[in-house]
């Protein structure tokens, strides 16, 4: 990431596991996080539903280093979501039921090599889960967040909040207390973690024309005189309810909608658009789109830029559908720091504002 045009991202099976890993800085969807920096974790606090209280689940994350700043060799945006539909109800600035951070790394660390990662496999897989970082921090078993709490009896298992610790308990933990020894090799399904994805990057490629197919219908209409006379004759027989109807139907709102499609037609499965500080978002409905003011400013003081959108195809690989109420958005739009404050090497959380689709489209 980081060239001047919008680049995409997908969701794509990953074929081989330790491509996911920390080391090679993966952009990804679901399972448990891979972390960047090992200092200044979002605490279980940080995690939570602002909604509902319940601890949220890792999302995706993205690398995105700024190849003009030293400081930002390594650079990541982590974002969680809550797994209760009901939170998603309110539209507008992310109430708490959606969070992002960033965080970012000179080259030069006590982490990682200050050369590229390798291409190839490592001769050792470690088998599991790794629910420790070098540094000797430990995470959650169930979520693979900050994990301050541990099992009283076994001493060996961590947990990020009591939720998750119960949770555990119930689908094996109980049993495995005593035999502590083979917990972190084989971790059973907790029903929490999104399913994991690798994200493959790809700029877009836009039509030669730069005029989408709405704009165009539009033109040449107001081109064709005869299209306009026979326009008017029909408007003359027709009733006063379809006029209405008519006339509902020629809104900014479709409009816009329409736009949406078209930017999107070519690559429908896009699940990620990226363009830090550019163009803005392309929003799917007219309705809820944030002023400048409604962007709150970074805790350094400086402005907050559009960085990236999480587009609504992302719903159907998380498989969160039910017959009931679901996990929904139209669009997510993360806005991170303008001039990407360094709060010694922290985890700094940024905005987002969600919008949902018009009920008129």
């Amino acid at each position: 990431m980081g060239s001047r045009a919008v680049e995409l991202g997908f969701a794509e099976e990953a074929v081989e596991a330790w491509r996911l890993r920390r080391e090679q800085f993966p952009s990804k969807v679901g399972g448990r996080p891979a972390w960047l920096g090992e200092s200044g974790l979002p605490g279980p606090s940080e995690l939570r539903c602002c909604v509902c209280g319940q601890p949220c689940a890792f999302l995706l994350q993205l690398y995105a280093p700024l190849p003009d700043r030293p400081d930002a060799f390594h650079r990541g945006l982590f974002l969680f979501a809550c797994r209760q539909p009901a939170c998603y109800r309110p539209a507008g600035p992310a109430p708490g039921s959606l969070r992002v951070f960033r965080n970012q790394l000179p080259r030069k660390n006590d982490i990682y090599s200050f050369e590229p990662p390798p291409e190839e496999p490592p001769l050792e897989e470690v088998p599991g889960a790794i629910l420790q970082l070098k540094c000797g921090t430990k995470l959650c078993k169930v979520c693979g967040c900050l994990g301050p709490k541990v099992c009283s009896k076994c001493h060996k298992a961590y947990y990020c909040s009591k939720d998750h610790q119960v949770r555990d308990w119930k689908v094996g933990h109980k049993l495995s207390c005593a035999q502590s020894d083979q917990m972190d090799i084989a971790i059973p399904d907790h029903k929490f973690l999104f399913p994991e994805y690798e994200i493959v990057i790809e700029p877009e490629e836009m039509e030669p024309s730069s005029i989408g197919e709405t704009e165009q219908k539009d033109l040449d209409k107001n081109k064709d005189p005869t299209c306009a006379d026979s326009t008017y004759e029909a408007i003359e027989s027709l009733d006063e309810n379809l006029l209405e109807a008519m006339a509902k139907h020629e809104t900014e709102e479709d409009n816009i909608f329409q736009k949406f499609k078209e930017r999107t037609s070519l690559e429908p499965e896009q699940i990620i658009r990226y363009c830090r500080d550019r163009e803005g978002p392309i929003w799917i409905s007219g309705e809820n789109i944030p002023l400048e003011t409604d962007i709150p400013n970074c805790a350094c003081g400086a402005k907050r830029v559009f960085e990236f959108q999480v587009m609504p195809q992302l719903l159907n690989h998380l498989k969160v559908d039910s017959l009931g109420e679901s996990i929904d958005w139209g669009t997510v739009a993360i806005y991170t720091c303008a001039d990407n404050c360094n709060l010694g090497n922290l985890y700094t959380e940024e905005f987002i504002w969600k919008q949902d689709i018009s009920s008129s489209v």
